[in-house]
């Protein structure tokens, strides 16, 4: 009996033990116990914003052995893996795509574990009581989005449908210096590089680097000021509210760094990152002035200089962005599942991911021709 798996749901993440819930992770920033209490607490998910708190938690003779962010939605907004055409086909043929269940970190186009478990068996048990509360709660499906390519198997295994999506990330391949990034680059593609970041550079301010507690309010006063702007262009209206970056200074200045922009002492503009263990997370930017070049050196080359000073091994910059190609990041392959209860559909759904996920496979390989590497081996 003490094998038993017990599985429950939580209509708040603080139901659950923040250090319960975080040894089951991987460090990452994001599936951590602070950045989703966050999230709740700040009102940025839960009533009114069609991403309702349904977390799971499964245990065994007591303890926490698995866990995942789980969301019940009544859109397909803020996902960044986008299953509009498919909603558009069910609600056609007469079903109800809405509610749906997302295993996701709201507003985070960022790769981690989906399934926090220690072993296997905990995480096909994740998957299995994701089947059974969607039929519980009556949603069309389950999707579980940029999760990791060991996990996207498992859920294969279990069912799920797979697909392959494609994001542009800049990895570290042991290079000392920013110098040395760039010796890897074609000439020319070298030279424009250099350019760029003189002209960036030469806006007639300072670019600081905050962390921890060199970050006060007033950085975030600048920041939401930014983030309302990109916001407001990008998506109507910013997904996140005020509070959320009062919460995060409180409980996640350490997993943070702000890279500011300052003419004067005045912060003009600013890139938002997340630090893992090994990866270091782009995440939101934003300026109340334009100056040639400088979103690339905030958003990219600055990501890049702390992820060579700091070994880490990987930049994440988000979603979309073929202008990343230029700076040297890379096309990579993003993995999600899926899985609806219409088992119609279900055919049809895995007939179009099997066809996409083959197209995905060679643009990926065509875009990684036009990366500024020398082609010399």
């Amino acid at each position: 009996m003490s094998d038993m798996l017990t599985l429950t749901t939580h209509p708040s993440i603080a139901a659950i033990d923040p250090q319960d819930w975080d040894g089951l992770g991987d460090g990452n920033p994001f599936t951590t116990h602070r950045f989703l209490l966050a999230l709740e607490q700040s009102g940025s998910v839960g009533t009114g914003t069609g991403w309702q708190p349904l977390h799971l938690a499964l245990e065994r003779g007591g303890a926490l052995v698995g866990a995942m962010p789980l969301y019940a939605k009544s859109h397909s907004q803020g996902e960044y893996i986008f299953d509009h055409a498919w909603a558009q086909a069910y609600m056609r043929a007469g079903g109800r795509y809405y509610p749906k269940l997302q295993a996701a970190v709201p507003f985070t186009p960022a790769s981690g574990a989906r399934l926090l478990a220690r072993d296997d068996g905990a995480r096909a048990g994740l998957l299995d009581g994701l089947m059974q509360v969607t039929d519980r709660v009556g949603a069309s499906g389950a999707h579980v989005t940029f999760c990791l390519e060991s996990e996207s198997a498992l859920g294969r295994a279990a069912g799920f449908l797979p697909r392959i999506t494609q994001q542009y990330h800049w990895l570290n391949r042991g290079y000392g210096s920013y110098d040395d990034f760039l010796a890897a680059l074609s000439s020319r593609k070298r030279k424009d590089l250099r350019k760029e970041r003189a002209r960036a550079q030469a806006f007639g301010g300072t670019i600081r680097h905050l962390r921890g507690d060199d970050l006060r309010p007033h950085h975030w006063d600048a920041f939401w000021e930014f983030y309302q702007d990109t916001g407001a262009r990008k998506w109507g209206q910013p997904y996140l509210t005020r509070a959320f970056f009062d919460r995060i200074h409180e409980t996640m200045r350490d997993d943070i760094l702000l890279v500011l922009a300052e003419d004067d002492g005045t912060p003009i503009a600013g890139a938002l990152n997340f630090l893992g263990p090994d990866a270091i997370y782009g995440r939101y930017w934003g300026c109340v002035a334009d100056h040639a070049f400088l979103h690339f050196e905030l958003c990219y080359h600055q990501a890049i200089d702390h992820a060579i000073a700091h070994g880490l091994s990987r930049v994440e910059a988000g979603a979309q962005g073929d202008h990343k190609l230029a700076r040297g990041y890379e096309p990579v392959p993003i993995h999600s599942l899926h899985w609806v209860r219409d088992p119609g559909f279900l055919r049809a759904l895995d007939d179009y991911l099997d066809q996409e996920r083959r197209a995905m496979g060679d643009e990926i390989d065509a875009l990684a021709d036009f990366t500024p590497f020398r082609k010399d081996g």
